[in-house]
């Protein structure tokens, strides 16, 4: 999940295709509905993202009242307004009256306290809950922002992989070689240093001990010379979220596919390239494309249906777009990897995000 972030941006307006008295105003790759005229391009306003929760307050000044997604309609999150795509929202609202929001926007300032608005948590099932343990040196994975918010972290032709996101749960996985130590943790607890003890029904240590991840982990660390190894996958099926990919994650091992690999070598964390480290070690996430960086390319591969069963079953989440050489980019201020979510995903009904 990326980051939450409530800035002012600079908008380009589109032309509504199918209504007369809207328009759509483009943040990044973003595009938002909003009325027609309310807003000219080279313009400023705030934008608030999808997964923002919303104060009654602001909802009430906005005309949303029951138009948000959530038990509480306070959530933001992608519609389709008259056919057209609609992800997140473009407003001024009262409480930033007389702020310069260009000069907010060259200032990078986040607005999301001042309005109130926090970033969605989803729940936690039991399955994926436990007694937790302090874990300070455990290796966590990061949060992926989104291509459409920050479509300039790769520059064409910067050589790229991009393989499909799948839609379950992320299993954080480290191994200490000096001891043998494991630690397991998801993505959310492993953002807070805090790891899961092992309990035989936990869905994560199921996928940790029936892949074997201990011994690959050992193996890995062994071959690099690593002190720290860390191996990130996605655990999935029917019962962990709502696209199952023809598997049952309520089955004693769930499905299970390695999508990133890291590595303290001589004291530093390194991130590498799990298909070159794990093939036929451990399953893993499908690569579709590999090569120089298109962008028309990275949102295309992002639609259609899901290619791990190799069945098209439903519809795919998306994909991850990162360097071959996993370099740093200045545009996030962390390393070059972006998340692509498709359009059918997103306005899916009935959809569940656990994390």
């Amino acid at each position: 999940m990326s980051t939450l972030r409530v800035s002012a941006e600079r908008l380009t307006i589109h032309e509504h295709p199918n209504a007369d008295a809207l328009e759509l105003a483009q943040v990044g790759l973003y595009r938002a509905v909003v009325a027609k005229g309310a807003y000219r391009t080279g313009e400023f306003a705030v934008y608030i993202p999808e997964q923002a929760v919303l104060p009654d307050a602001l909802i009430g000044e906005l005309g949303l009242t029951g138009r948000l997604a959530g038990s509480a309609a306070n959530r933001v999150r992608a519609v389709r307004l008259r056919g057209e795509l609609s992800q997140g929202i473009v407003c001024r609202p009262e409480a930033l009256a007389g702020t310069d929001l260009e000069q907010a926007a060259a200032d990078g300032e986040d607005f999301a306290e001042r309005l109130g608005i926090v970033k969605w948590v989803p729940p936690i099932p039991v399955s994926m809950s436990g007694d937790v343990e302090a874990a300070p040196d455990l290796l966590p994975w990061t949060d992926i922002e989104n291509l459409k918010r920050y479509p300039d972290i790769f520059a064409p032709g910067d050589q790229v992989v991009i393989t499909e996101k799948l839609h379950g749960t992320a299993c954080c996985f480290s191994y200490f070689a000096d001891t043998g130590r494991i630690q397991v943790t998801s993505k959310g607890l492993g953002s807070q240093r805090l790891a899961l003890q092992e309990a035989d029904g936990n869905l994560y240590w199921r996928a940790v001990r029936g892949h074997g991840l201990p011994a690959v982990a050992a193996r890995l660390a062994a071959r690099l010379d690593a002190s720290r190894v860390g191996i990130f996958g996605e655990v999935y099926g029917a019962g962990v979220q709502d696209l199952g990919y023809g598997e049952d994650g309520r089955r004693d091992v769930p499905a299970f596919a390695a999508f990133d690999v890291s590595a303290e070598i001589d004291g530093q964390v390194r991130w590498l390239d799990p298909h070159e480290l794990l093939a036929g070690e451990l399953p893993l996430v499908p690569v579709l494309f590999s090569g120089p960086f298109d962008l028309d390319t990275a949102l295309k591969l992002a639609q259609g249906a899901e290619t791990v069963s190799g069945r098209g079953l439903h519809v795919r989440e998306g994909v991850v777009v990162r360097t071959a050489d996993d370099r740093y980019s200045p545009v996030v201020g962390g390393r070059a990897i972006a998340k692509v979510v498709s359009d059918a995903y997103l306005t899916r009904k009935g959809g569940t995000e656990y994390e």
